[in-house]
């Protein structure tokens, strides 16, 4: 039986606006080397990047890892770490009887990557003077920028829909 790999990964999310463009950046170390990734959408929050580049980063392993996500997104880490995604899945995506949870179609992405590999969160303050959280920053507001970004659909449609039933 081989060894299950390692593999550490940064990532950040920034949007202009909060709905507005925005731009995910990812720094993947994984067996000596590293890979960085970026992309962004049109229209769409911070919450959504910050996911997204959790996402981009579990999906570029195509064999499973143990890996340790590092995040500056509250959001994102408390929401796995305190279970509470998972209070909402088993509430029908139901933050509280009124309160729709959002962004679940990324937290559905988001949760098949984690069981087929080995996820660990960890909250690391933004802004810290850390190397791969401010380079993921930085590649994360350069893909914000970009010209021509597509359309996040979901995240459009989820804007313009009431939340509260």
């Amino acid at each position: 039986m081989s060894k299950i790999k390692q593999a550490i990964i940064y990532t950040d999310g920034a949007c202009s606006g909060n709905p507005g463009p925005g731009g995910y950046g990812v720094v993947l170390l994984c067996e000596g080397s590293r890979r960085e990734l970026s992309g962004g959408f049109q229209n769409t929050t911070n919450n959504r990047m910050e996911m997204l580049a959790a996402i981009k980063g579990l999906e570029s392993l195509k064999e499973r890892h143990k890996v340790t996500i590092f995040s500056d997104s509250k959001y994102l880490v408390d929401s796995i770490s305190k279970g509470w995604v998972f209070r909402w899945m088993a509430n029908g995506w139901m933050r509280n009887k009124r309160e729709r949870a959002l962004n679940v179609d990324l937290w559905k992405q988001l949760l098949k990557l984690c069981e087929f590999h080995d996820v660990e969160f960890q909250w690391v303050r933004g802004h810290s003077r850390n190397k791969e959280n401010e380079r993921c920053d930085y590649l994360a507001v350069q893909a914000s920028r970009e010209t021509r970004l597509p359309i996040d659909k979901v995240g459009v449609d989820r804007l313009s829909t009431p939340q509260v039933m």
